[in-house]
């Protein structure tokens, strides 16, 4: 019997993706690696492997990548993996998380070129050009990439998982651009951290869009250099968000990162209350507790869960060759509020 593509993948340690370049002798793939796979085909027999599905159960080694910082969202993604474990066991799909250091782009970027052993990779990575240069060099090495929660555009990843960003952001300026008083100009903060994310470079865009576009009395006041942990964030929101140095109270806020707890604290000792509009993103337990105690007004929130298997089921059929593997729909944003929270 003809030796299947991922036998043939398992005793050369490599991916199927590597052998499926090797047979069809497609450019990409290490020399050394080239030899290893054609030795193994000869001692296995294998002139002509089957192809297709390979068998009814393959296995396949799926990897996560997560920037280390201990960010609510990026926590969250990693208990979400961690909770469906059992689905992935069930889809013979042994999930690794990794989760690397993003302080410096070239050290994400130097663990990441190194997951040549994975078959796939679902990577929410900041987007510059080391990352860009170790997402190509995997690609070219037969490991699919695709991305998830934030992209990396510009790379040779297959395709993104995640909701439209930009709209997100344009959403929330929408929710909190009709919050502002007519007739009058009304001031409106947008925090954000200093980042490299694509995902919350996008967010702003398109709320400075929407405000420019539909409401131009809108006063903005941009502070991107919030810092991610909540004391710092207080301390951040107690300055630049003083009513003493705006000129006045503030009729909106937009936070699209962290630290939503640490600038609430610092709104309500600088004396606004719940007539302040309030916009953040993912349902957290923290964002939880402050739509509950109307400190907050809405919480953008995707599928983190949907995302996720989703994102697995890409990298299944780019694996097997399923054709229309890349046609799935992202998960859409939601808005809620202390009237529909489950």
């Amino acid at each position: 019997m003809a030796a299947t593509i991922t036998q043939i993948a398992e005793a050369a340690g490599v991916s199927t993706a590597t052998v499926d370049r090797v047979l069809n002798n497609r450019p990409g793939v290490n020399p050394a690696t080239v030899e290893r796979v054609r030795t193994v085909m000869q001692a296995l027999g294998a002139s002509s492997p089957a192809r297709g599905r390979p068998r009814a159960t393959p296995n396949y080694r799926f990897g996560f990548v997560l920037p280390a910082a201990r960010r609510g969202l990026f926590d969250l993604i990693d208990r979400v993996i961690a909770q469906a474990a059992g689905d992935f066991r069930h889809q013979h799909i042994t999930e690794i998380t990794h989760r690397l250091p993003n302080q410096d782009g070239a050290d994400f970027a130097q663990e990441l070129a190194r997951m040549t052993d994975l078959d796939g990779i679902a990577l929410l990575a900041p987007d510059v050009p080391p990352v860009k240069l170790a997402i190509n060099e995997l690609v070219r090495s037969g490991v699919h990439v695709v991305t998830l929660f934030s992209d990396v555009a510009g790379s040779l990843r297959e395709t993104f998982v995640g909701a439209d960003n930009l709209a997100a952001g344009r959403t929330a300026g929408l929710l909190l651009g009709r919050c502002l008083p007519r007739g009058e100009p009304g001031r409106c903060a947008m925090l954000s951290p200093a980042t490299r994310f694509a995902a919350e470079i996008d967010r702003r865009i398109g709320f400075a869009q929407v405000l420019e576009e539909r409401f131009p009395q809108a006063l903005l006041l941009d502070l991107p250099d919030l810092p991610e942990s909540e004391d710092q964030a207080h301390a951040f929101a107690r300055e630049f968000l003083d009513p003493a140095r705006i000129g006045g109270k503030l009729h909106a806020l937009y936070n699209i990162g962290p630290g939503s707890h640490g600038v609430s604290r610092a709104l309500q000792e600088s004396g606004h209350d719940s007539s302040l509009a309030f916009a953040v993103h993912d349902l957290l337990e923290v964002h939880r507790a402050l739509l509950v105690a109307n400190a907050v007004s809405f919480v953008l929130q995707q599928d983190v869960h949907y995302a996720v298997m989703t994102v697995a089921k890409v990298l299944r059929l780019l694996c097997e060759e399923v054709r229309g593997a890349l046609a799935v729909s992202n998960p859409r944003i939601e808005i809620l509020t202390a009237e529909n929270l489950a």
